[in-house]
């Protein structure tokens, strides 16, 4: 199984590691360790390159998707022919050269894609527990990208009021600065000491014994969090570091469900 090192730090973006495996069609690497993310959890997988440390150290593979099944598969591609793809054959019989196993690569996330995805997911966090706070609305559901993101509640319809109500409480609890923090609970304690309707753990399969909590601080030291949840995403570090959220709209997905859509203030202004 790959050490899935993003689960204890997820702000690092580069990193050596050593081939387990390497499959065709699609062309994937295993690796003994890493810090790409696997798509998952409503938050999509992380792109970068992988460079050959040994041998040909000119020789780069592009990450083009990340797969978590009974280990982190990660697709790759070559990076501008740089990775031994046979110029001479066709573009559905070309062969591409992959690291040996064994062999020692130098890895590299894309850190502008991770640092837009912990932005969303640590908003998205913040505004599972404000709906459930303040409008009794558990989540049901969310997607995350680069540049926007949705989550489902169940409730029965949010009006234009609480839509801007729940943006401004939103952005107070972006800039009260939150210290966000993970750490592991065994499923039995977190079953029996933790509030199931914030952390979910329901819905998580039961084969997963071991959870990661991650924690949302409360408005004071000596409060509870203002948040807690079982989830194996990248998060930032500080709820400052989200930066301004715009609440985009709202749409009903069905009896007793609505999906409130949003995105960062620099994405919107982008548009």
């Amino acid at each position: 199984m790959t050490e899935r090192l993003y689960l204890a730090d997820d702000a690092v973006t580069t990193f050596e590691a050593t081939v387990e495996r390497v499959l065709s069609d699609p062309h994937r690497i295993v690796l003994d360790r890493t810090h790409f993310y696997p798509t998952g959890g409503g938050q999509p997988h992380d792109t970068g390159t992988i460079r050959a440390v040994d041998g040909d150290q000119g020789t780069r593979w592009r990450i083009v998707d990340v797969e978590m099944r009974d280990t982190v598969y990660h697709e790759v591609e070559p990076v501008d022919g740089t990775a031994g793809a046979d110029d001479d054959a066709s573009d559905a019989t070309a062969q591409v050269s992959l690291p040996e196993p064994g062999s020692e690569v130098a890895c590299e996330v894309d850190a502008d894609r991770r640092a837009a995805h912990s932005r969303y997911h640590t908003a998205q966090h913040l505004l599972s527990a404000l709906l459930l706070d303040e409008f009794d609305a558990p989540t049901t559901g969310n997607q995350l990208y680069r540049d926007r993101a949705r989550l489902d509640a169940e409730y029965d319809r949010f009006t234009d009021g609480d839509l801007d109500r729940i943006e401004a409480r939103l952005n107070e609890l972006v800039a009260d600065g939150r210290a966000v923090s993970s750490y592991t609970m065994d499923r039995e304690t977190a079953e029996a000491t933790l509030d199931t309707d914030r952390t979910r753990i329901d819905l998580l399969p039961d084969s997963i014994e071991e959870l990661r909590i991650v924690e949302i601080a409360g408005a004071d030291a000596d409060d509870e969090p203002y948040d807690r949840t079982a989830c194996a995403g990248t998060h930032v570090a500080n709820t400052a570091d989200i930066g301004e959220v715009v609440v985009t709209g709202r749409e009903t997905k069905g009896p007793e469900e609505e999906r409130v859509r949003f995105a960062l203030a620099d994405h919107v202004d982008a548009d």
